[in-house]
């Protein structure tokens, strides 16, 4: 199966999965571990979540790898920019990024979605790392950010 193809399964799998789940944290772990799953390339697959008490900072919400940042202020690294655009952003080289955290020394390259409710408010980032350099390109993009349309409430 190409990549189109799997994000297009995964994100059926995940619809399915979260039908009827109310519990955004369940709703953001299941796409995790489904996601993380079906791409072996894929290093850390998390979300940080808009902080309610600390709106300008991102929180570690569900995730799978290694340990994450604990928290990132909007603007800093590929996070934060993300959190501060609302636009997603591909990293082919994370060293070569302006201000990039080194959560992991490991990740090489990344791609981080925006998660927004239904009101269009951003609610979380969907933040995936890989081990090697330039992983992610314009099927992914579209894939994870279809996913992420699929976990407003």
């Amino acid at each position: 199966m190409d990549k189109t193809g799997l994000y297009g399964r995964i994100a059926k799998e995940i619809a399915a999965v979260n039908a009827g789940e109310t519990s955004m944290i369940a709703r953001y772990a299941t796409a995790c571990c489904l996601l993380n799953g079906a791409f072996p390339q894929f290093y850390w697959t998390g979300f940080y979540l808009v902080d309610p008490l600390k709106p300008s900072e991102l929180v570690v919400g569900p995730y799978q790898g290694t340990l994450g940042c604990l928290r990132i202020p909007f603007g800093k690294g590929v996070c934060g920019t993300v959190a501060a655009s609302g636009k997603t952003v591909l990293v082919e080289d994370v060293h070569k990024f302006p201000g990039h955290i080194a959560c992991d020394s490991k990740t090489m390259s990344e791609i981080v979605v925006p998660v927004f409710d239904k009101a269009g408010a951003l609610a979380a980032v969907l933040d995936i790392d890989s081990t090697d350099l330039a992983t992610f390109d314009a099927v992914d993009q579209a894939g994870l950010e279809a996913i992420c349309k699929t976990l407003l409430l």
